[in-house]
This record gives structure tokens, sequence and C-alpha cells, in this order.
């Protein structure tokens, strides 16, 4: 094996060569997945060359075997953020994170987690209606349920939940959902979104009750002066 001992002995290969191990070792050391992705598919590239030239045959099928693994993974990460996009700039609704989730089914009767139950994942509710016992709720298709347990600090559930008419559900574990907060700032902007609506219609649903309470004790202490 010949080192090279001057400038003049570094050919085009050996530039090859160290630009590939270079970004290589770069790859390793990125923690967000679409320039990580862009990286590795440059390195790809690098390597099949590098190796047809130095008819270095393993080194070749390698990555001729990752470059299409890593441009389907870039593009599968390119797509989620345009359906984010695309829901953050609609309505709040998960449809876009189907392919992520688990059907489940639940008769009628059914409980799907108590108040303080420990909580590991949200539903997207596709048919059937669902109550919120604590507060007399019900929700239908198109609801989401569980998802304020990922925020509660000991991710416990923060209201029962319980099946009033036989549906289906889809649900996304937390552990999914953080990957794709940490691995995508617009997922993350999207969850807030979502869990701020749902909070907002809470304290909405508890200012429309106080102002109910408040109006009937008015009414009542007016009869009872009377």
């Amino acid at each position: 094996m010949h080192f090279p001992t001057s400038l003049n002995d570094i050919d085009f290969v050996m530039l090859v060569s160290a630009a590939a191990v270079i970004l290589n070792i770069i790859g390793y050391m990125m923690k967000t997945m679409i320039p990580l992705r862009v990286v590795a598919m440059t390195t790809n590239c690098l390597f099949i060359l590098w190796s047809t030239l130095a008819a270095i045959y393993p080194t070749l099928i390698l990555n001729i075997i990752l470059f299409p693994i890593n441009a389907l993974r870039f593009w599968q990460m390119k797509r989620l953020i345009r359906q984010v996009n695309d829901a953050a700039n609609g309505d709040l609704s998960l449809d876009w994170l189907k392919p992520f989730t688990t059907k489940r089914h639940f008769d009628a009767g059914t409980t799907l987690f108590q108040k303080g139950d420990p909580a590991s994942e949200l539903h997207f509710i596709m048919s059937g209606r669902f109550r919120v016992v604590e507060r007399g709720i019900d929700i239908g298709a198109g609801g989401i349920i569980g998802e304020l347990g990922l925020l509660e600090p000991g991710k416990a559930r923060t209201a029962t939940i319980e099946c009033i008419e036989t549906g289906e559900t889809l649900a996304v574990s937390y552990d999914h959902v953080m990957q794709l907060y940490f691995q995508n700032p617009t997922f993350g902007f999207y969850f807030l979104q979502l869990s701020t609506a749902r909070l907002f219609h809470t304290i909405k649903s508890l200012e429309e009750e106080n102002a109910a309470l408040r109006a009937a004790n008015a009414r009542l202490g007016s009869t009872t002066s009377a």
C-alpha cells in the first residue's frame, strides 16, 4: 500500500474517500433527522464513487443499498412536515397521523381509563361516542381523547372516559408522539396547538358553568328576599 508523502501523491480517489469519511462522522454527530438524511445520502454517493474507482465492491454494494433507504426516510419526513403544516393551517385533525396508529374497538359501557390511571397513549375517535365522566361531556367521531395525559406532570389521566356508544379509535403512543415532537419542531407546535385548544375549551366550559351557577344563586336569592 502506498501512503502519500506530499501533496502530489494525493489523487482524486483519495480526496473522495476523505470527504466520504468526514461526512460520515458528521452524520453520526447530527441530532436532527432531515439534515442527517441529506448528509447520509451525500456520504452514500461519495462512497459509491470512491468504491467504484477503487474497485472495492463490498463498500459499493453496501452504499447502493443504503442510499434508497436514506432517500425513503428523507421523503417520509418531508411528507410528514408538509402534512403537519397543512394540519396546523386547518382544523385540528389527526387524519395525517393514522399511519402511525393502532386501531382499537370499544363496546358500549367500557371504561377506556380512569382518572389518575397511568397515561401512555392518546386516541383519535373514528366512530361511536365517549363521555368525559367528571364533566358530563360527550365526544364523537373526529374528537381526540387522552392527549392531556402527556402534559400532566405525573403522566396520569386527568379524567375518566367511558364508551357510551360502541365505536373505534386510533391510538398513538406517547413514545411515538415524543419522538415526532423532538425530531420535528413543527409537529411540536401542532401538538401544543391541539392541547391548548382543549384547555381553552375546558376553561370556557368552566366559565359557562360558573356563570350559570351564579345566575341560579342570584335567582334563588331574589326569590328568598321576596
